[in-house]
């Protein structure tokens, strides 16, 4: 369980393929600090920490998580944003996380507003996929590479989020521009009460 509030950028050093898996291996600053089987969210996707050297560590992604997530087009040098999973007895400051990302979507647009950004995000969209949640609503909460957000100006298959400078400067916002690809983990309040009602009708 996450909070989407993203602790720093990790770098990946090394990307390594076997058979449908690809093996992500990054630089962090708090990298004595992780365990092998620790959970820490990648771009919003939770893997386990599977290897430690020196001062990188290792996670391991499926064939499953990188058709629904964006870290299949990750290369050498690409920054990711990294959280450890929520300790309990603290405060939740963004909202909650699963890292089970639900699909990916576009950035359509950036627009400098004087001293904040807002981005536009398009994803696809059905009716079957309306009444399994994924979708966003005005002022609501929406997870966008593993940063926790609200969400405005929602659409059928859009919706617009204001980026401060800390978190610009301080995730990959920085280096997401018009046509980058990014994950999205809708609420999964939101998911619990369409799937209720498609069963109820």
């Amino acid at each position: 369980m996450f909070s989407g509030i993203v602790e720093e950028t990790a770098k990946v050093v090394k990307i390594e393929k076997e058979l449908e898996n690809l093996h992500f291996t990054l630089y962090c600053s708090f990298t004595n600090e992780l365990k092998i089987d620790q959970s820490v969210a990648h771009n919003g996707v939770c893997l386990t920490v599977v290897k430690i050297e020196d001062d990188t560590y290792t996670v391991t992604a499926m064939k499953e998580t990188l058709e629904r997530s964006n870290l299949g087009l990750l290369n050498v040098g690409d920054l990711v944003n990294i959280e450890r999973s929520m300790i309990m007895d603290g405060r939740l400051d963004g909202h909650i996380v699963q890292g089970h990302v639900d699909q990916t979507a576009k950035c359509v647009n950036v627009e400098d507003a004087q001293g904040s950004w807002i981005f536009t995000f398009q994803y696809e969209s059905s009716k079957e996929m309306i009444e399994r949640g994924y979708f966003t609503v005005d002022k609501g909460s929406v997870t966008v590479n593993g940063v926790s957000l609200t969400v405005c100006n929602p659409t059928n298959n859009t919706f617009q989020v204001c980026i401060i400078p800390y978190t610009f400067e301080n995730t990959n916002f920085k280096n997401i521009k018009k046509d980058t690809v990014v994950n999205l983990e809708f609420d999964i309040i939101g998911k619990y009460i369409c799937r209720k009602n498609t069963l109820l009708k």
